[in-house]
């Protein structure tokens, strides 16, 4: 039976100490990284939620257009090409049932409604084109880098 002396009980004692440090360090880093990745997910899940935002936007005006098919009908001459839709203000005889709304007064309206909408997203613009085939194409851009970078699109092309 071998006793053990006072110096070999000191040379232990240390030992502990430094399987908390280590131990310590390894939760850190695994904290750390789990904080990266919810940051990660918080910015892809704004994104997509921007990008499903523009994707609503764009059939909306696409909806309203159908629905106004004289004044698509003029195709190059509608008013849904003719400008931007920001140059447009509320039209008050468009927001009842009335007899004196124009087709061309209704497009002026959507046009109004639809560019307060794209305000929601962060420098959201719209634009409207239309080829000689019929064929619009509504372009909805963003910024979704947060910093004022190149916008996203969402583009898509319909006949009405």
């Amino acid at each position: 039976m071998s006793i053990r002396r006072k110096h070999d009980i000191n040379r232990d004692t240390g030992f502990t100490l430094v399987e908390v440090l280590v131990a310590v360090v390894v939760l850190a880093i695994g904290l750390l990284g789990l904080a990266g990745l919810q940051t990660f997910t918080l910015r892809n899940n704004q994104s997509a939620y921007y990008r499903s935002q523009a994707t609503q936007l764009a059939y909306d005006i696409a909806d309203r257009i159908r629905a106004n098919f004289v004044e698509a009908g003029k195709l190059a001459n509608s008013t849904y090409k003719t400008t931007t839709p920001g140059a447009f203000t509320a039209q008050g005889d468009c927001t009842t049932v009335t007899t004196t709304c124009t087709t061309s007064d209704m497009a002026k309206n959507d046009l109004y409604e639809w560019n307060q909408e794209l305000t929601n997203l962060p420098s959201g613009t719209g634009e409207i084109d239309v080829d000689a085939a019929g064929v619009f194409t509504v372009t909805v851009n963003w910024d979704d880098t947060r910093s004022g970078g190149p916008n996203t699109s969402f583009q898509m092309s319909f006949r009405p």
